[in-house]
């Protein structure tokens, strides 16, 4: 059996209000006065906050940036190497402290079996996984494995590897660590895709522990079930380029999600052996806010039901695979603070470039 006994975050240094991450991306959009209230309004209805990024320039004057030039073109502009170095210097000290913070109290580190890292906005070898089993002295037998490129929905795929090494290894603690550093890759050609990217992507790391032991109480993993929609392929996808990774998110992903999203449950549920009328808790990766308002109609639910999910994307916005483990993260300390969810059944999906669609049931005990 395999549960979720734990969970720890990590963010940034650099916390950014929505308005200034506005006004930065409004000095390289827009062109004029209209392309500038059409930007100022995208960035008011999008349900953001704040963001945190590794990158303290977005709230810096021109004069005192570190990462993009000081020129009003932000040229010359970072390229892939540049973003990569900066990833490998930060992204380590994160993914650390999201370790220490979802272990402590539970296990020590010499006690941790698997790691499994989660990225997908860099990428090197020796990578992410070397660099903390060095820092943090981990025995150097260590299962490790690691998750790459898979966008929004990998932390599910990751909890799929943390659930079969927890079933197939007695006493196993398998630590799983999401560490993403989206605003890295910000782009300033003017386009559609870029515009939404600034938007929504932020920066965090996510760690859960795994553990066989049914001794102890958490959220026990029940059952996965994925589906990929290739009509979305060319509306979701993330691609390598000299000048960063691009993203590619079209308007449509909103209309596909509704469109298949019922569906997907339906067939997901049928899968597990529960019923919709079973489930008391839905963990959806709040990709955006249309997003997490198509699934609330898609599915005749209330914005409530998805509360944690509009409240993560509210403070820290869309930080990919890491952010749906912020939203489990919520509901785990509700259930131990409140005591009373012994019958709580937990819905969770995420999306990501194919369409992906990735999915799990959990209980709590």
């Amino acid at each position: 059996m395999s549960k979720i006994t734990s969970i720890g975050t990590s963010l940034p240094s650099y916390k950014h209000a929505q308005e200034s991450l506005c006004s930065f991306a409004d000095a390289v959009y827009s062109a004029d006065a209209a392309e500038s209230r059409k930007l100022k309004f995208l960035y008011r209805h999008s349900g953001i906050n704040s963001r945190y990024s590794v990158i303290p320039d977005f709230s810096l004057p021109a004069q005192e940036r570190i990462f993009f030039a000081k020129s009003d073109n932000l040229e010359p502009f970072p390229g892939i190497e540049e973003r990569m170095t900066y990833y490998t210097r930060t992204a380590t000290p994160m993914s650390v402290e999201a370790i220490q913070n979802c272990i402590e109290g539970k296990i020590g580190k010499d006690e941790i079996t698997h790691l499994i890292t989660v990225s997908c906005t860099g990428m090197s070898a020796p990578g992410l996984d070397l660099d903390i089993m060095e820092i943090m002295k981990l025995s150097p037998t260590l299962v490790r494995s690691s998750v790459n490129f898979m966008g929004c929905y990998a932390a599910i795929h990751a909890i799929k590897l943390a659930d079969a090494f927890c079933r197939t290894t007695p006493k196993a603690n398998v630590v799983v660590v999401c560490t993403e550093l989206c605003t890295l890759h910000f782009q300033k050609q003017v386009s559609a895709d870029n515009i939404t990217a600034s938007l929504l992507f932020a920066d965090g790391s996510a760690a859960m522990l795994f553990q066989s032991e049914t001794i102890n109480e958490g959220i026990t993993i029940d059952h996965f079930y994925s589906q990929v929609s290739f009509k979305g392929r060319k509306d979701m996808a993330w691609q390598i380029s000299s000048q960063g990774f691009l993203m590619t998110l079209t308007g449509f992903v909103p209309d596909l999600i509704k469109e298949d999203f019922e569906q997907l449950v339906a067939n997901a549920l049928s899968a597990s052996g529960i019923t919709r009328d079973e489930i008391t808790h839905w963990c959806i990766h709040p990709g955006g806010k249309k997003i997490l308002d198509t699934i609330v109609q898609s599915l005749g639910i209330n914005t409530d039901d998805l509360r944690y999910s509009y409240k993560i994307l509210q403070e820290y916005g869309n930080m990919s695979s890491a952010t749906i483990v912020f939203v489990l993260k919520e509901m785990l300390a509700e259930f131990r603070e409140s005591g009373k969810n012994s019958n709580a059944r937990i819905f969770g999906a995420a999306f990501g470039p194919g369409l992906t669609m990735e999915t799990f049931t959990a209980s709590y005990g």
